[in-house]
């Protein structure tokens, strides 16, 4: 009887090969050269830049007025040029001032889903208040000059002109009068208000 144990053990079957095994197996029928001749020119390629673009956490969590800026960029897929950062922290600062931008978590006063139809509505977070801002933008034939011109990525005064023109505020900012081209200061918000 152990002798027909040991028969019919040394009859079986191997256990079937791993996914492993049959990858090596292949590889080795299946084996490719190259061979790149001593006489080929050898070139080198040089990667002297590279950039990218942050995306929403990054920006949520660095947390300033031009950060949000490039995050109402980022949701509108419009480009998050320097150009339209400058404006878009412009427009800020007329809504609310540099140094409580994220009053109300609502940056640019849009009456957009914020509650108030006046533009003093508040939202839950920035991050809201940038998809809203954006949303806004595009909802509204009154701002399609302001798309156009973020769109185009042109001149600062192209942008601010859109926006002056708009139904955006109803003083369109004394058509430019009550507005600066002076630099705005780089403020973070609380990281509450993100």
């Amino acid at each position: 009887m152990a002798f027909s144990l040991t028969a019919l053990v040394a009859l079986a079957p191997p256990p079937p090969a791993s996914q492993a095994d049959l990858l090596a197996a292949y590889n080795a029928t299946h084996a490719q050269t190259l061979t790149v001749s001593k006489l080929a020119p050898v070139s080198e390629i040089s990667r002297d830049t590279y950039t990218a673009s942050a995306g929403y956490q990054t920006l949520a969590d660095s947390g300033t007025n031009y950060d949000w800026a490039k995050l109402v960029l980022l949701i509108g897929n419009w480009p998050m040029s320097n150009n339209n950062v400058t404006v878009l922290t412009r427009w800020m600062r007329q809504e609310n001032g540099p140094n409580n931008w994220w009053n109300r978590d609502n940056p640019l006063n849009n009456g957009w889903g914020s509650g108030g139809n006046s533009g003093t509505g508040s939202y839950p977070s920035l991050m809201v208040a940038a998809r809203e801002a954006a949303d806004a933008l595009h909802s509204n034939p009154g701002y399609s000059a302001i798309l156009q011109a973020l769109a185009a990525n042109g001149p600062t005064a192209n942008l601010e002109h859109a926006i002056w023109a708009s139904p955006w505020s109803s003083s369109h900012y004394a058509n430019g009068t009550h507005w600066s081209s002076v630099p705005v200061p780089r403020v973070k918000a609380p990281a509450s208000a993100w």
